[in-house]
């Protein structure tokens, strides 16, 4: 097998990105309307792909929460479909001019937002991130080189060739959107070095990947998706309003990086709801570990409780379990998301609107959320359309990121003449 050649890819990317950075949103437009149909149209034979893949990691172990992550199902693809749809319908970010002004000079200045041009994507487990960082990019007149995980290789295969042929019909550069299906792993530091034509890398998965990612790369790189998620429960919270959020966020899919992880409940109504909680939890088949003073509000008649470790803070546990900690104060109740958070979605149950001022003010998270569940940090969920990433850091993007998200910006400047004295 010949192995893949990373500076030819780089080289047909660039090309493509330049092509991409003019094409008329209807023509985009149309290419992406494609690919909706295409999935639904191909939705067996993506699944028999999937199929593969989902068998061969339990073999190899996978845990279920991983697996969760792999699988498709006809739902989730008709909810791709219908994601890629809604980009579609998005206003095309390309050439947007904002900032304007007149100068006292006279001279008009203005921003204009262009693509970044190629974006390199490395992932794990999600094979929905083909579709879409495919999607996203080409709307916003990016190129992409994606490297999946192996455990994907054939669900990506599937969903390449549904892609392809969307962008064959619509005659889009064949290289808008390339993938790496060589499993050779010296292919994902080429990647991270190919700074003549990638202009940024976005890696989605574990804090490993993350970490050689930004220890390696020369290219800058959007880092996020680890979610270390709190909910705040305070004195004068709507217990009952705060169950049935407590349960979405931790229980409607459990595997997801916005899902909860930690739940702070100050000590004055930590003895009603901790045990009404428990419960209410237990029947969705969610382990509790509480610390000393959550394992004394909820007694002994809460099933599948047991007491915290040390590490079961600060831990994303993407599954159905979850840590709980009695606070004395709004000021702990920051300090604990402070110290174990990872800065990515971080909510307040409460009626005083001077907590959740200084919640959302002193929580420096992507998210912040007043009486809300954390999974709702999502490009969906938020009118984005899909998803490239989750970024928890500062720089240049934080939060889902979607359309705009993938493009920058050149300053216009017109005159009429104008010198500089």
């Amino acid at each position: 097998m010949t192995r893949t050649d990373l500076n030819l890819m780089g080289q047909r990317g660039l090309a493509a990105a330049r092509i991409l950075a003019t094409l008329p949103p209807e023509r985009k437009n149309l290419a992406l309307q494609a690919i909706a149909a295409g999935l639904r149209a191909d939705t067996a034979a993506i699944l028999r792909a999937n199929a593969e893949d989902v068998d061969r990691a339990k073999a190899n172990g996978m845990s279920p929460a991983l697996v969760d992550r792999l699988l498709l199902t006809p739902e989730r693809i008709e909810g791709i479909a219908a994601e890629v749809e809604h980009v579609a319908a998005l206003p095309d970010p390309v050439g947007e001019r904002f900032d304007c002004a007149v100068l006292p000079s006279g001279l008009r200045v203005h921003k204009r937002r262009t693509p970044l041009g190629v974006i390199g994507v490395i992932y794990e487990s999600r094979p929905n991130v083909t579709v879409d960082v495919a999607v996203l990019c080409v709307k916003a007149g990016n190129a992409a080189i994606l490297r999946g995980g192996s455990e994907t290789t054939s669900s990506n295969t599937a969903l390449g060739a549904t892609i392809a042929r969307a962008f064959q019909a619509y005659e889009l550069p064949e290289a808008a959107v390339q993938v790496i299906g060589d499993p050779d792993r010296g292919l994902v530091l080429e990647l991270l070095r190919l700074h003549d034509y990638v202009s940024m890398i976005i890696p989605r998965g574990g804090a490993g990947l993350h970490q050689f990612c930004r220890k390696h790369a020369t290219i800058p790189v959007i880092t996020g998706g680890l979610g270390v998620c709190h909910v705040y429960v305070d004195p004068t919270a709507d217990l009952e309003r705060a169950l049935p959020v407590i349960h979405n966020a931790k229980v409607q899919r459990p595997s997801a990086c916005n899902a909860l992880d930690t739940v702070l409940v100050h000590r004055s109504v930590a003895g009603s709801l901790l045990p009404r909680m428990a419960q209410d939890l237990a029947t969705a088949g969610v382990e509790i570990r509480a610390d000393e003073a959550a394992l004394a509000a909820l007694g002994s008649g809460c099933p599948a409780v047991r007491p915290a470790a040390p590490d079961d803070f600060g831990q994303e546990f993407l599954a159905l379990i979850l840590s709980v900690r009695v606070v004395d104060s709004l000021d702990e109740a920051i300090e604990h998301i402070t110290h174990y958070g990872t800065g990515h979605s971080d909510a307040i149950l409460t009626t005083d609107e001077e907590a959740a001022d200084r919640f959302v003010a002193e929580v420096d998270s992507a998210a912040v959320y007043v009486n809300a569940s954390t999974r709702f940090t999502d490009g969906a969920q938020l009118g984005l359309g899909a998803e490239v990433a989750v970024s928890t850091q500062k720089l240049h993007a934080r939060g889902p990121m979607a359309l705009k998200e993938l493009t920058t910006y050149k300053w216009v400047i017109e005159g009429d003449g104008h010198v500089r004295s």
